[in-house]
Parts: structure tokens; sequence; C-alpha cells
């Protein structure tokens, strides 16, 4: 019998790929219509390259924070490499701006500075969720403890779920990677939620939309696991989720 299930948070909740895409082109807006495009796709191609030439690089992939949340967040956590990253995260967000201006022919660092300040408020002001994730987190809530359980800095998570505010309120306990100094796939972060839900491997169900980390770490523990392929991703061979649904709706029928 399920007493809990366990929620990622970005992407499978949260849109969030569809946030960062429409601060991406609303802020490369800013250099005009002739620039924007091609700022897009640099800007796309230079935070990655150069996000991974940080010193804090390696402590990102090992608590789960990708270069565009690299381009909003603060990381003024405290805690494990945080205040590393904290002292380096300005100089990455405005130059990686910078890089992009270049490739595109525009060597300008007053606007590097005017695009970095201004990518930060737009991706704040557009938080997006899936259609039904109220709907269905609502009907679950009826029967279920709910957990959220999310890799990331929990300043940068806090601060996505205080810009949608009605999650918060069918969840009953939050896991960010960032607190635990390890991410998922790890079974550090999923055994954490575990024991604040208080519940067994057994008892719980994970759903999440990436395999290698949601699922991958699920299986690690033998909890049971649905994958939910919002955009139609082919899966790799070699990890199986227990279901796989396209639409947040179809867990109910699993359930």
């Amino acid at each position: 019998m399920k007493k809990a299930l366990i929620f990622d948070l970005d992407d499978t909740l949260l849109w969030d790929a569809k946030s960062v895409e429409t601060a991406l082109h609303l802020t490369c807006e800013a250099v005009g219509k002739d620039h924007s495009e091609a700022l897009y796709n640099a800007i796309r191609e230079e935070a990655p390259k150069l996000y991974k030439s940080y010193s804090f690089y390696a402590f990102t992939q090992q608590i789960g924070i990708n270069p565009f949340e690299g381009l909003w967040g603060t990381f003024d956590d405290g805690t494990f490499d945080f205040p590393a990253m904290e002292q380096e995260i300005a100089e990455y967000q405005e130059k990686a701006w910078q890089n992009a201006l270049f490739k595109i022919g525009l060597t300008d660092e007053q606007l590097a500075f005017t695009l970095s300040s201004q990518f930060r408020t737009i991706r704040k002001n557009h938080p997006f969720v899936y259609e039904e994730t109220f709907d269905v987190l609502k009907e679950v809530a009826k029967d279920y403890k709910i957990g959220l359980l999310t890799n990331g800095a929990p300043s940068l998570q806090n601060t996505k779920l205080g810009l949608t505010p009605e999650l918060a309120t069918y969840v009953d306990a939050i896991v960010i990677s960032g607190e635990v100094g390890v991410g998922k796939p790890d079974t550090a972060p999923f055994i954490e939620i575990l024991k604040k839900l208080d519940c067994t491997p057994a008892q719980a169900m994970m759903i999440g939309d990436n395999l290698q980390t949601d699922i991958r770490g699920a299986n690690a523990l033998k909890i049971d696991s649905v994958w939910i392929n919002h955009h139609g991703t082919v899966a790799p061979g070699d990890v199986h989720p227990t279901y796989t649904i396209h639409r947040l709706s179809e867990l109910l029928n699993i359930l």
C-alpha cells in the first residue's frame, strides 16, 4: 500500500525549461530584431561552455545546478561549496553575456551587464507550471503524503517555490540536494525524504521527468517510479521506470 508520493520539481511540476526559454528570448530582444536570434543561439552555446571553466563546476554537477540556473541564482546558501560559488557567480553571469555578444560581433561591456541583470529579473517574472499540476496535486493530496525532492541550491529552489506559492500548499516535506550535499541519483536525498515522510521505500512512489536522476535513484532503493515523459523523449535502454506516462493526469490511473 502506497503511503507517499515523491515528486521532482523542475520539468515535472514546474515547467522550468519553458521559463528559461522565455527569459532568454525576451532578454535577447533587447539587442534588436536583427541580432536577437543570433544572440539567443550564442548564449545557449557560450553559457554552458563558460560554466565548465569555473572552479565551482564540479560542485554544481554533484548538486545538480545547470548553467542557466547559474545565470540567475545568488547561491548565498552558506554551506558546502556555496560560498566559493557565490563569490564567482556574478562574474560568470556577466561574462556569459559578454562572450555571447562577442560571438555575434558586439563588444559592449555595459550591454552585457544590462542583459545579465535583465535576464535575472525576467526569469523571476516568468514561472510556468504544467497545465495539470495543481489539479493532480489537489487530487492525490487527499490520499497520500506529498514529498518534493529536487536537485539544486536551496536558495534558488526556494525562490522558484516562492514564485509559485500554491505548490507548497500541497507538500508535506521538501528535500533539496544542496541541503544534503549531493544530488539525485545518489540515494542520500531519497533516504532523507523518506525519513521526512515517515515511510519505507515500498510505501513510496517517485514521479519525475529525468531518467538519470529521478528514476535511477529511485530504482537503487527499489522505490516504484513513474517517468513523466512530457515531451516524447526517446529513452535510453539502461534505466527502466516502473511506469511511463506522458502527462500528469495519467498518474491518477496508475494510483
